[in-house]
């Protein structure tokens, strides 16, 4: 896709981003450039100080697609809030505008390969579409879904990231976790059919997601692909994993409703004593506890022998075993090119069906969550929200990866993941989520994704992005990044550069695109015009340097004395030589005024 422009209506504003505040993404002119060269992929590169609005804007728009994938999902299983046609979710009012790329399925041969799509809500209304070129229509999201054209009217997906604690981003699609969890739940309940993957659009990537994504990749992806990551971190191949399921899990009275009415009655004691299994729920004898066949609706029966997610993994396993006390299910991969022909022979040769399988089972984990609380999550405006969600024990998860080696260059042992820095964690995630997407007319959104990589990964990041995202004619990925890094506005041109400024007073929010050309500039340039930093040097050692001009202006200091002092205290440095200089110039006030 590609966005057009932004404008929030709501009377609120959202978050830091005012009533009124807008912004075109592209001219016309850079839009016609684009569409001319469909091959090369460039980020938007979101600049500026801390606290300016940069994520805000990354999560108004994940906020908006939150609402059109709550409004197209089925809604019988959503808390009331949120079934309404026009809910109070934040924004309650915008538009957006931007264009999608039609799949060839949809589109004949004389349409325009790109639909130009307009999204508006107006308080206390429904959303509408307007979708030009492809037959000029406007209609209400209803409508617009029911006739079959989500596909067309939305990206495939929209990905969330953030590489730290801040969870501005997180919010929509941590909402979303439970939509898709609850997806399934009622599936199970009312034995419904489930496809084994999720339907919502929207996934928050953090940093649970790590080992799935590495694992995906590494098993699908061929040796140029995955170039990268032996280039930069020296993975070179896995060695094995486990995946550890527990089949049931104990579960409240209050989350037993939904198993409680007509044919799902809750178990009974039958006349010998025993109790009968009531289905997806049982009476454990030994606790008295109730229990849920967690796993009930992705395990194999007489319609899903062949498609069944948990079928599929024990087809690819070395080995799998069932301890009956616990009720856990513990599937070994002794990883060699038969176990990758396995996963691609079930999983469709594709790296984004098995993330997709294993995604469905990383939402389990969510079980504990009582209704009461999730139908306060799906409303909530809190950054907090995570920190009410239970976290439970490692034996306790539905699903869990362990032992999880691979070989790495230079390291004679296998090593595990947990073994790896910060760093690389956080380019095998960033570079990772995009080759598992990169299939995909996809929207990104990347909250600072480069924090703890060294400077060479930072000059490189956006190459490797390109090489991971090259940016085929069928494919059309936008990325948003938010970032502190003047490497990457360096390789960036000045269009695809939004700087962000917030008005102390007013608390406004502005973004503008640099004055200069930023491809290619230094990075002094680009730390003075656009992040406001003239020193090249720390503060500390600022305040040293200033020390000794105060003693240079003084007059009374020896020259030759002085500067070898300034050589053994600094580091080289521009505003060294040109303290430097100013003293072997003899520029100070004394000499000045002797010359006059």
């Amino acid at each position: 896709m590609k966005l057009l422009r932004l404008k929030i209506t709501d009377p609120d504003g959202f978050r830091s981003l005012p009533c009124g505040f807008e912004h075109h993404f592209r001219t016309e002119w850079n839009l016609q450039d684009e569409l001319a060269q469909a091959n090369d992929f460039a980020p938007f590169v979101c600049a500026g100080p801390n606290g300016s609005g940069k994520s805000n804007l990354l999560e108004a728009l994940a906020a908006i697609f939150f609402q059109l994938e709550v409004l197209r999902v089925r809604r019988s299983f959503l808390p009331e809030a949120l079934q309404d046609e026009a809910p109070d979710v934040s924004p309650v009012a915008f538009e957006l505008d931007y264009l999608i790329r039609v799949p060839a399925e949809y589109r004949s041969p004389d349409s325009p390969p790109w639909a130009k799509v307009g999204v508006w809500k107006n308080a206390g209304e429904s959303v509408r579409f307007l979708w030009e070129n492809q037959g000029d229509f406007s209609t209400d999201v209803y409508e617009a879904f029911k006739g079959g054209h989500a596909d067309i009217l939305l990206p495939q997906y929209v990905l969330g990231y953030s590489s730290g604690e801040n969870e501005i981003l997180s919010l929509p699609f941590f909402k979303m976790r439970f939509v898709q969890f609850d997806e399934y739940w009622t599936a199970l309940a009312k034995k419904l059919p489930y496809p084994g993957r999720p339907d919502a659009r929207l996934a928050y990537l953090d940093s649970g997601f790590s080992q799935v994504i590495l694992l995906c990749n590494l098993l699908f992806q061929d040796e140029a692909t995955l170039q990268p990551f032996r280039e930069d971190i020296g993975i070179d191949e896995i060695r094995e994993f486990r995946i550890i399921l527990r089949r049931s899990v104990p579960v409240t009275r209050q989350q037993l409703a939904a198993f409680t009415s007509g044919e799902f009655m809750l178990p009974t004691e039958t006349e010998d004593g025993r109790f009968a299994d009531a289905d997806a729920v049982y009476l454990d004898p030994a606790t008295g506890d109730y229990r849920l066949k967690l796993l009930r609706g992705l395990e194999a029966n007489e319609r899903t022998q062949n498609t069944s997610i948990i079928e599929k993994l024990k087809r690819c396993a070395t080995l799998h075993f069932h301890d009956d006390a616990s009720d856990t299910l513990t599937l070994d991969y002794w990883v060699n090119e038969h176990t990758k022909q396995a996963f691609r022979a079930n999983f469709d040769d594709s790296p984004l069906a098995l993330f997709q399988a294993l995604q469905v089972l990383l939402a389990l984990n969510l079980y504990p969550v009582s209704e009461s609380l999730k139908a306060d999550l799906y409303t909530s405006t809190s950054h907090y929200v995570s920190e009410t969600v239970p976290t439970l024990a490692s034996d306790e998860r539905a699903m869990r990866i362990k032992n999880f080696y691979f070989t790495k260059q230079g390291v004679e042992k296998p090593m595990l993941l947990k073994e790896l820095s910060d760093g690389e964690h956080q380019l095998l995630h960033s570079l990772g989520l995009c080759l598992l997407f990169r299939g995909t007319n996809s929207l990104f959104l990347l909250d600072e994704p480069e924090t703890h990589f060294n400077p060479d990964w930072r000059a490189n990041f956006i190459s490797r992005l390109r090489q991971c995202l090259p940016g085929n004619g069928e494919f059309a990925q936008e990325m948003l990044i938010t970032t502190h890094t003047p490497f990457l506005i360096s390789d960036s041109k000045p269009d695809k550069v939004l700087v962000f400024a917030k008005d102390k007073a007013s608390g406004k929010v502005s973004i503008r695109h640099p004055d200069y050309n930023t491809l290619g500039a230094s990075i002094n340039k680009i730390t003075m015009s656009t992040f406001g930093k003239r020193e090249t040097i720390g503060g500390h050692a600022q305040a040293l340097l200033e020390a000794l001009r105060a003693r240079f202006e003084q007059g009374i200091e020896d020259k030759e004395i002085l500067i070898t002092e300034i050589h053994q205290q600094l580091g080289d440095s521009v505003e060294k030589v040109l303290l430097i200089k100013a003293i072997l110039d003899g520029d100070q006030p004394g000499n000045r005024e002797a010359q006059g």
